[in-house]
């Protein structure tokens, strides 16, 4: 009998994309529902196993929250009991409580929920995985999220490997052309997650000088800032592309050059290798690109480690703008050739 799952994570993008895995084991002779927040409807609506998504914007997970609202609880609440859900899936980052949303669903009557919980659930969870006990602390993103999916009864399909997926891509962007070259995607949705634009455009301005093609990407939102990187050596594509075509043209290319945000993981999904401006202030053994060729560029001891500071506390940034052009460009030249 086919089982009605919701599956819920209610961030950005990138947290909705390396849900992916477990999405898929919960497919497996089922329908999932996803709940997500609005940073990460698109992710959601890419991945394979999805039948719909349900789109909130959840004031104890969202990084801009608005204030708790009676009606807008009340809301979603409404939903999600027209829907029925047999089996609920919440999936959460180590420093996330799932034991608000449970209760939403409790009072929803979804029977069934599991999760990981640091702290006791009582009547909240039907399987509570603890951090450090029945969850490695350390697992990638992926794999923690697999880790609840089994525990609820779902595995990957036989030939399934378990990587990062999107479903079928549309074609690039004409601007793009036929000629190889690299993704440069300066913007993260966490400041202190950025390498700053000065050595981005260093970097378009490098791989130029070496004969490689630079393709500049970014949001809408983020037009002056994808204009400045390009400058007159890289092709500017910056709120050019849908989500889809972003991935697209991040399939099509030799490499991608990113901080730890959401195209970083979407690279992971189509197989590009990455050039990784990875932050300390979380954990590269859980958030680095997931089973895709990469080369983790940054001070990975530096004191902001694991302080998930959204804005740098130290001058200058020093744990990623200590990186150089060459060394980026060097990596880049590493990476060209090499596919997941």
């Amino acid at each position: 009998m086919r089982r009605q799952v919701l599956v819920v994570r209610l961030d950005s993008e990138g947290d909705v994309l390396v849900s992916g895995p477990a999405v898929r084991a919960a497919a497996q002779g089922n329908d999932v529902t996803f709940l997500c927040g609005p940073r990460g409807k698109q992710a959601a609506r890419m991945l394979p196993g999805v039948s719909d998504v349900l789109v909130w914007r959840c004031p104890w997970i969202d990084p801009t929250p608005s204030d708790v609202d009676r009606r807008d609880i009340e809301s979603v609440r409404k939903t999600l009991q027209r829907r029925r859900f047999d089996t609920a899936l919440i999936l959460t980052s180590y420093h996330q409580s799932p034991l608000p949303m449970a209760l939403v669903l409790r009072m929803a009557g979804v029977p069934w929920i599991a999760a990981v919980s640091e702290d006791y659930p009582g009547s909240l969870l039907d399987i509570r995985l603890r951090p450090g006990i029945e969850v490695d602390e350390d697992l990638p993103e992926p794999e923690r999220a697999l880790t609840v999916a089994r525990a609820a009864g779902f595995a990957l399909g036989p030939a399934d490997d378990g990587r990062l997926a999107v479903r079928a891509l549309p074609k690039r962007p004409r601007l793009v052309g036929n000629d190889p070259y690299v993704v440069l995607h300066p913007g993260a949705s966490v400041p202190s997650r950025a390498w700053s634009p000065e050595r981005c455009a260093e970097t378009v301005i490098e791989l130029a000088r070496r004969g490689i093609r630079v393709v500049v990407t970014g949001s809408p939102d983020e037009r002056a800032l994808t204009a400045r990187v390009a400058g007159h050596c890289g092709l500017d594509l910056g709120g050019r592309t849908t989500f889809s075509q972003l991935a697209a043209t991040i399939a099509g290319a030799d490499a991608l050059v990113v901080g730890n945000t959401g195209p970083a993981h979407l690279a992971a999904a189509v197989g590009t290798p990455v050039v990784s401006l990875f932050s300390p202030v979380v954990p590269s053994r859980r958030w680095a690109p997931y089973r895709v060729p990469y080369v983790l560029l940054g001070d990975q001891d530096s004191p902001c480690r694991d302080s998930r500071a959204r804005i740098c506390p130290l001058a200058g940034h020093p744990c990623l703008n200590d990186v150089t052009a060459a060394e980026v460009a060097d990596a880049v030249e590493a990476m060209q050739g090499v596919r997941a």
